[in-house]
């Protein structure tokens, strides 16, 4: 069997001009799952991260002080006494993401999580808008995050002017807004403990999260004795448990699903851990089962303590304690609501760098940003990049108003991680990007395959190995192959089976890509009320048929044998495909479509200025731009083929 793919006119080198495709099928080039070849040129990061440190990672990025908040905003809204339900249908949710994220992560455990994940298994451009709205996300939240330590701060010292003036909140008529000097302080002092290292690092966010973890089962504890004490007096109304009704408790699990945002930065460290086919997945699911106890039991108790219809919505779980005599529990919850801020603000900076480094590894943003530090074994140019933003930004703006752009980089991840999970189980990459240095090895094993084949039709003039700007697909037609049976031998079609392979694997692409598009119908129909009624019914039944359509296809073809072989194997496998994924992407891209327009507005514009910067100097400067594509089983010999010519 050959080595035989598309080639440029002339040969496989990688001159010669682009064809008119050339620009289209660079958004669809998909990089290879880092393996030992790959990895031996460059610097890499500290392999320092076990679960626990995992753990701590996935807790204080997730919980945040809009938990102390949030409770009292959705049980007064929208569920009632029913919040402790609301929260386990959006941990729910939110774990079918994490089963993607899990086997993912744990088959490709590179920097870079939605980002890395996106390139190998969907292409370049879709990866490049997720990486770039991941950057938009991280930085966004590190500057709310760290804007919002503050005023807590003031709370701890009894009040909004017994700060210190050098770190008090400033009005400058001049420029006509509030500047925060404590903001860009904390996220420097972050940025500083990220650039000594990852364990160190670790270390210090996992004790600022046990700090608020504490915090909240003293809340979970002496809320519990009050409530046994006074006789549970928000459980015993006339409204009953679901006073808005399950439609109110469902629309308040869509509040609350933006409280397990976070778990992902897990996977964003996934080149750091020591054992990531069995520590990521762990890591991960702990996290997120931790969060969701104490979520759930913290709403247990505080719609217990006080009517839901008589809760402060800004200080919901201070007042519940309050109305009871324990107006010193006002402390402890205030520095718990600081230490889950400052957890999170760490969560946030440490991602950012390592996608960074990755865009970069990947050539699409400049060297600089992939350079590591050799002591510390850090992304430390990345790291300083990341924090002076983020501290600028923190210190000039008031960044609540674009809050909800941070959505759109965490639900767009979500979407595109379930997807590869679709893509890797049903149609993974047949085939993997060399770099052009290796021609000689191409060739040479193209021409040992092709001596060695029973018979390849000599009027094919494309029967050696081209450049990926051109179309890289196997020619494995008309090929007929001795295939050596345990009691004969019998020279068998290699075109038949290619065929129904092919075939299947066109089924399932196709598939998977009218199911999205039946996904996106289904959402957008049910979401907007300005559309008519015939037409939004007749979008949503389209919508619907070919979503259940996808659903049977995908459950009664057979999955790609490939699929074993992918990446990473033994780690963790993803369950229930193809249901999980696809209720998993149905759920996301409904709540991407309700963010509301003006944040789309905005994330527009950022993406728009993504694309720019794509088109003129990621898309000519990506490692792929000359990459020599071969079937994916020829790989290891190619390589082995250039260390004998080395030596």
């Amino acid at each position: 069997m050959g080595l035989l793919v598309d080639s440029k006119e002339g040969g496989g080198g990688g001159s010669g001009k682009q064809g008119s495709w050339g620009g289209l099928n660079s958004l669809i080039r998909r990089k290879q799952v880092d393996s030992v070849h790959v990895k031996s040129g460059g610097q890499q990061l500290a392999k320092e991260l076990t679960i626990p440190h995992l753990v701590a990672i996935g807790v204080g990025s997730t919980i945040g002080a809009g938990v102390y908040i949030l409770v009292g905003t959705v049980a007064r809204e929208h569920s009632g006494p029913a919040l402790a339900i609301s929260f386990l249908i959006a941990g729910i949710a939110a774990a079918l993401s994490a089963f993607c994220y899990a086997e993912l992560a744990s088959r490709c455990p590179s920097a870079g999580s939605a980002y890395h994940y996106t390139y190998i298994c969907i292409g370049e451009g879709v990866a490049w808008l997720v990486g770039w709205a991941l950057i938009l996300e991280y930085t966004i939240g590190g500057s709310a995050v760290a804007r919002g330590i503050s005023p807590n701060l003031a709370l701890l010292f009894g009040g909004e002017d017994s700060l210190p003036a050098f770190i008090a909140r400033q009005y400058i008529p001049a420029l006509d807004m509030v500047v925060d000097p404590c903001a860009p302080i904390l996220v420097f002092i972050v940025t500083g403990l990220l650039c000594v290292g990852i364990k160190e690092s670790t270390v210090a966010q996992g004790i600022v999260t046990i700090a608020n973890v504490c915090a909240m089962i003293f809340v979970i504890v002496a809320g519990t004795y009050l409530g046994f004490k006074t006789g549970w007096a928000g459980y015993e109304l006339p409204t009953g448990y679901f006073p808005f009704g399950v439609n109110g408790m469902l629309a308040g699990s869509a509040t609350v699903f933006f409280a397990y945002i976070g778990f992902d930065t897990v996977a964003s460290a996934a080149e750091e851990v020591k054992n990531p086919q069995r520590d990521l997945p762990l890591g991960i699911g702990a996290a997120l089962s931790i969060c969701c106890a104490l979520y759930m039991l913290v709403s247990i108790v505080i719609v217990g303590l006080v009517p839901y219809h008589a809760m402060d919505p800004d200080t919901p779980i201070s007042t519940a304690f309050a109305s009871h005599g324990m107006q010193w529990a006002a402390y402890v919850i205030t520095a718990g609501a600081v230490t889950a801020l400052c957890s999170t603000l760490m969560g946030s900076i440490l991602p950012q760098p390592r996608i960074l480094m990755a865009m970069a590894r990947d050539g699409l943003l400049p060297s600089f940003f992939s350079d590591i530090n050799q002591r510390t074994q850090v992304p430390v140019k990345s790291t300083i990049a990341t924090g002076i933003g983020a501290a600028v930004l923190a210190f000039f703006m008031d960044v609540s108003q674009l809050a909800g752009m941070v959505s759109v980089g965490t639900l767009l991840a979500f979407t595109m991680v379930a997807i590869c999970v679709l893509i890797l189980r049903y149609v993974p990459p047949d085939e993997v990007p060399l770099p052009s240095s290796l021609q000689e090895s191409i060739d040479s094993v193209s021409s040992w395959h092709g001596r060695n084949s029973h018979e390849i039709s000599e009027e094919d003039p494309k029967a050696h190995v081209g450049s990926s700007k051109e179309s890289t697909k196997p020619l494995l037609d008309k090929v007929d192959i001795l295939v050596e049976l345990p009691l004969f031998e019998k020279q068998l079609p290699f075109v038949d089976y290619t065929i129904s392979k092919d075939n299947r694997r066109k089924i399932a692409g196709w598939t998977i890509m009218f199911t999205c598009v039946g996904v996106l119908l289904l959402t957008y129909s049910a979401s907007d009320l300005g559309l008519p009624g015939f037409l939004r019914y007749t979008l949503c039944g389209a919508g619907g048929i070919l979503l259940l359509l996808g659903l049977v296809v995908l459950t009664f073809i057979d999955q790609d044998e490939a699929r074993h072989n992918f990446g990473h194997t033994g780690g963790f496998i993803c369950p229930f495909v193809p249901l999980l994924p696809i209720v998993c992407i149905l759920i996301n891209v409904y709540l991407l479509i309700n963010l509301g327009a003006d944040t789309w507005a905005r994330v527009t514009i950022w993406l728009s200025v993504g694309v720019v910067i794509y088109v003129f100097y990621g898309r000519t400067h990506s490692s792929l731009e000359d990459a020599i594509y071969v079937p994916a089983a020829h790989a290891d010999e190619i390589f082995r083929s250039s260390e004998n010519y080395v030596s």
